[in-house]
């Protein structure tokens, strides 16, 4: 059985349907001042319908090639196309530098002279070469470009990983390389490394804290974090994606809260905000056409190109939106899966190449995947591991002589089928998401609310 490489009658009907419209009200934005927003969920709406016929036209090209694997979690292991989603990257990439004029449409026609500032009168020396000497706001559009070139950099990264198959401790740290041309923008153009103090400790270190160099070194931990992090929450039809597109909804909720009417405008952060939702708008256009052909039963597989462009997106729009430590409480469980996961990253307990849940083709379900011990672990290690066992967070196999011999794959999809038992993949994918979800708006809350017992002010209210 071979992947379906062409669209139904009823899919080629509502793509045109959604691409007509969507070009309709582009066009119509040139009408007004260029309506970036309005402009970008359009763009969006393209990027969606190009990526779902894309995906399904190129599966048998990417399989002819050898980018191809067989799905270890069903009873048919059929061959489907894998690294799909180096195509949403770059339909990603294509859209977000079409869309470059729709932001800056205004300062533009306020920077040529007779594009539609026929009323201004300025002096001559404000005028040369034809144009008028408008404060452009080059800043942001510099900030923009980075944010593009880094994305760049980080889907041909991801994309040598899928082609090579890159060791883990080779390519942990490929995104701080690509993190670079955003890193650099902003030292050039905001080169802010002061952070507010918490109340409790202001009479110690003042109301500002300069971190200088560390705060630059925050910035590439987090742009090395969420790449890897998705990257390592992996393993089951739709859990790549859906929660990338849960935490891109989360962001998207939160830029939401500084704009009107919300927050009156203009405030402080309303810009930053809006250049987060043009970056993750289309982002989300290109990852529902991925999902749809990712959900179980799968008929493609993301690759790692994928993981690595959308954890770059969260850290691009985290970094230069201004709001990293708000992006990590939306990451809460990939933090708690990178945290759980560090005994077999470090090699502490034995680490297989994959930790993917096994899968019982006798019942047709998932169930937590083992490692197992050459020989006894280090009494230290031994008393952690019981210790686990009784909390359920892990578990056991032991020998006749009380010795241990396997353990539970520390990741929180093993650790969901350890506390639930086993279970269908998109169950177990549907349980993750509501977990994103609830651990996600708990991390709102904090950031708006509980926030405030340890600093003076929510940014909300500037």
């Amino acid at each position: 059985m071979t992947p379906a490489t062409h669209l139904t009658t009823s899919e080629t009907l509502w793509l045109f349907t959604l691409s007509a419209a969507c070009i309709g009200i582009l066009a119509n934005t040139f009408h007004g001042d260029g309506e970036p927003l309005i402009a970008s969920l359009a763009l969006s709406g393209l990027a969606f319908a190009f990526s779902f016929c894309l995906i399904r036209w190129l599966g048998n090209a990417f399989i002819r090639v050898g980018l191809k694997g067989r799905d270890m979690a069903k009873v048919r292991r059929v061959e489907i196309p894998e690294t799909m989603g180096a195509i949403c990257a770059v339909v990603y990439l294509l859209v977000i530098i079409i869309f470059i004029p729709f932001p800056f449409y205004k300062d533009i026609v306020a920077a040529t002279s007779g594009g539609g500032n026929r009323d201004v009168v300025l002096e001559l020396k404000q005028v040369e070469t034809g144009r008028f000497l408008h404060r452009f706001p080059h800043s942001k559009l510099s900030s923009y470009l980075s944010g593009i070139l880094s994305l760049q950099a980080m889907v041909l990264l991801g994309l040598t990983d899928d082609l090579l198959d890159v060791r883990w401790r080779h390519k942990v740290l490929l995104p701080a390389f690509a993190s670079i041309p955003m890193l650099i923008v902003y030292f050039v153009d905001f080169g802010v490394t002061k952070v507010v103090v918490p109340l409790p400790l202001q009479s110690y270190l003042g109301e500002l804290l300069d971190l200088g160099w560390i705060y630059y070194a925050y910035m590439a931990a987090v742009a090395i974090f969420c790449p890897n992090s998705i990257n390592i929450l992996a393993g089951v039809n739709g859990i790549e994606v859906g929660q990338s597109i849960v935490i891109a909804f989360l962001v998207v909720l939160n830029d939401s809260l500084y704009l009107s009417p919300f927050t009156p405008y203009p405030h402080p952060a309303t810009d930053s905000h809006l250049f987060s939702i043009y970056l993750l708008l289309p982002f989300i256009g290109v990852s529902l056409a991925l999902l749809l052909h990712n959900w179980y039963p799968a008929k493609v597989f993301v690759g790692d190109t994928y993981c690595y462009f959308a954890g770059m997106v969260f850290a691009v729009v985290g970094i230069l939106g201004h709001f990293s430590k708000t992006l990590l409480l939306l990451f809460i469980p990939q933090l708690a899966n990178a945290a759980y996961s560090v005994p077999q990253l470090f090699h502490l307990i034995p680490c297989p190449r994959h930790r993917l849940p096994h899968f019982n083709p006798r019942t047709g379900l998932l169930e937590s995947s083992t490692a197992t011990f050459a020989r006894p672990p280090p009494k230290p290690i031994a008393l952690v591991l019981q210790l686990l066992h009784r909390l359920r967070l892990l578990t056991l196999t032991f020998n006749d002589a009380g010795e241990i011999t396997e353990t539970t794959n520390l990741t929180i999809l093993n650790l969901w089928l350890v506390w639930w038992g086993p279970m269908r993949e998109d169950k177990l994918a549907m349980g993750i998401l509501a977990l994103q979800i609830a651990c996600g708006l708990v991390g709102l809350v904090i950031r708006h609310r509980m926030a405030l017992l340890v600093f003076r002010d929510d940014n909300l209210a500037v």
